[in-house]
């Protein structure tokens, strides 16, 4: 079994989660630019964020087996910060980096003007940069939530199809599955999504356009829960067929619209040097 993680945040987890996910059949992972859990308080420490998760996690990974991508947006939580927005004039550089396969996440936490401005300004530079977009849906007043956001992509002019709505749920699936953009689904151990959840919204809606990913962060959450929701998905009879279709094929489709994606059979697992955790230069 092979697993394309399509949204994890794995600057928060350790080398053992890594370890883990390999020997589950994780082979691919895209990491989107978050919220880090406090304030940033100046662009630079973005620009240190960013230039990590497209720097030493890709190469982290790699010592693991795993192909390492990134999404670089500023998140709608902290779009609401005058002194994060500034942000948005640094973007476009890293927007033309290797290994970035979206925009992302961006989209609405509370609905605020100032989320509505950062939302259409980043949607811009996908369009600009003809990248796809990893869009994250509100907590609260969801629906309403999922629905604005999709006038607003409409508004942009970016094509529905390149356009990955996150954080969906039984009541915003079906919005999203009508206007042709891409279903994500976070499943978490407490909240958002479960397996069986996931397994019934699959055989209600199909497989097309549909995307699982872990999410898995600093919080209570679990980088396993693509296999487990493969593993609930041939429980509940999809094929091995199924499940490649859903936990590799599609998010693979979805990332390599932005002509960046690189997935190579050949990782060394495992792999140190002079009993370093992590190689550290080259060898002799």
């Amino acid at each position: 079994m092979r697993i394309f993680d399509p949204h994890i945040h794995m600057t928060s987890r350790t080398t053992d989660d890594y370890r883990a996910m390999y020997d589950a059949g994780v082979r691919a992972v895209v990491e989107p630019a978050f919220w880090l859990g406090q304030p940033r308080t100046t662009v630079g420490s973005f620009c240190d964020y960013f230039d990590a998760i497209l720097g030493w996690e890709p190469f982290r990974a790699a010592q693991y087996g795993i192909a390492h991508h990134a999404t670089i947006g500023l998140n709608p939580k902290e779009a609401n910060d005058a002194r994060c927005r500034e942000v948005l004039e640094v973007l476009p550089r890293y927007l033309a980096k290797d290994r970035v396969v979206a925009v992302g996440e961006l989209g609405y936490d509370s609905m605020t003007p100032e989320e509505d401005e950062v939302f259409s300004a980043q949607l811009a530079m996908a369009v600009e940069h003809e990248l796809p977009a990893l869009v994250h849906t509100p907590h609260r007043d969801k629906l309403n939530g999922t629905r604005r956001t999709l006038d607003v992509v409409r508004e942009s002019g970016l094509p529905m199809g390149s356009v990955l709505v996150d954080h969906l749920n039984e009541m915003t699936v079906g919005v999203v599955a009508e206007a042709g953009a891409w279903m994500g689904f976070s499943v978490y151990p407490d909240t958002k999504m479960d397996e069986q959840r996931m397994v019934a919204i699959l055989k209600e809606f199909g497989l097309e356009r549909m995307l699982v990913n872990s999410a898995a962060d600093w919080g209570n959450s679990d980088p396993l829960k693509t296999r487990k929701t493969a593993d609930a998905m041939l429980a509940a009879g999809f094929s091995d067929d199924d499940v490649d279709r859903v936990l590799w094929r599609n998010p693979v489709e979805f990332y390599s619209q932005s002509g960046r994606l690189e997935l190579d059979d050949d990782l060394a697992a495992g792999e140190t040097y002079l009993g370093n955790s992590v190689l550290r230069g080259g060898k002799d």
